[in-house]
């Protein structure tokens, strides 16, 4: 029981970082109708910015904070204005190919220009163990766990508690409807993409300690996402909080009692167990979309 409940609670850690990955992609999808396949390269960039910043000698909380600024100039304004707007009007399935080319093209880029090898990355969290009741905890998960929890609620809340948070949601539910009543659509849309690229820069903090910074750390974790997206809801945020932990636990467990081999694959065979029962997901709800 032991050894089950210090795999469940490093689960969670893993989950909620999936979770934040999983928000940016139901955001995307519901604001402006886009499944970003390079969610994971998003992911990945914004740790390699925080350490060519830390090159320079600056703490690790002062090089997140610029990578996050750059992070949404660079994920959020340009992917938008040079990928999504110029493609939109054509229709899904070519922004879903330019954003698989995309994360190709992220990959291999930063392992020709930079490096090919894995890197160290600092850990925000001390590297403290405590033992409570026999079951051994680390800092580093508890506290993972605990502010990925905290952005995924904080990005619920903005979005449901806020002026700007509700007509962003008016925008994912109907353009026209929101453009009717005076609501900037195109600045919601924007602020969506800002969202995710700050999500996705956060993830990038809490995960490469132990993913450490490498060129295709992005690719597991971005498919893991997409999957946690789709079995909690993929029209429903906080569907993205429950699939990202369902995942991560069940990764965890599967890997110690049945085999490691099967770790990366437990993603995909909830996904397929969950669209075969309830195609719209977990939490998902059936609608009729309007763009």
């Amino acid at each position: 029981m032991t050894d089950f409940l210090q795999l469940f609670l490093s689960g969670l850690a893993t989950g909620a970082i999936y979770a934040l990955a999983a928000l940016g992609f139901t955001l995307l999808w519901q604001a402006s109708g886009t499944i970003n396949f390079a969610q994971g390269e998003f992911v990945m960039l914004p740790a390699f910015m925080m350490l060519a910043i830390m090159s320079f000698g600056a703490p690790l909380l002062v090089s997140f904070v610029f990578a996050a600024l750059l992070s949404v100039i660079v994920l959020g304004w340009v992917f938008k204005r040079g990928i999504v707007d110029p493609l939109f009007k054509f229709g899904m399935m070519p922004i879903v190919v330019a954003t698989i080319g995309l994360s190709i093209a992220m990959r291999n880029g930063l392992r020709a220009g930079y490096s090919a090898e894995a890197h160290p990355f600092p850990s925000l969290f001390a590297d403290k163990i405590y033992n409570i009741a026999g079951v051994t905890v680390t800092m580093s998960d508890v506290g993972t766990f605990v502010l990925a929890m905290a952005l995924v609620m904080a990005t619920q809340a903005f979005l449901a508690k806020t002026v700007t948070g509700r007509a962003m949601q008016a925008v994912a539910q109907n353009t026209e409807s929101a453009s009717v009543l005076g609501i900037n659509v195109p600045r919601m849309i924007f602020y969506t993409f800002a969202i995710n690229a700050v999500l996705a820069c956060a993830a990038a903090l809490l995960v490469t300690p132990t993913y450490l910074a490498k060129f295709d750390m992005g690719e597991s974790l971005g498919t893991k996402a997409f999957f946690a997206a789709i079995i909690g809801g993929f029209n429903n945020s906080r569907g993205a909080l429950l699939g990202g932990l369902i995942v991560g636990v069940c990764e965890n467990l599967a890997a110690a009692y049945i085999s490691p081999a099967y770790k990366d694959a437990v993603a995909l065979i909830i996904f397929m167990v969950v669209i075969l029962f309830k195609p719209q997901g977990l939490l998902g709800k059936k609608e009729e979309r309007k763009v």
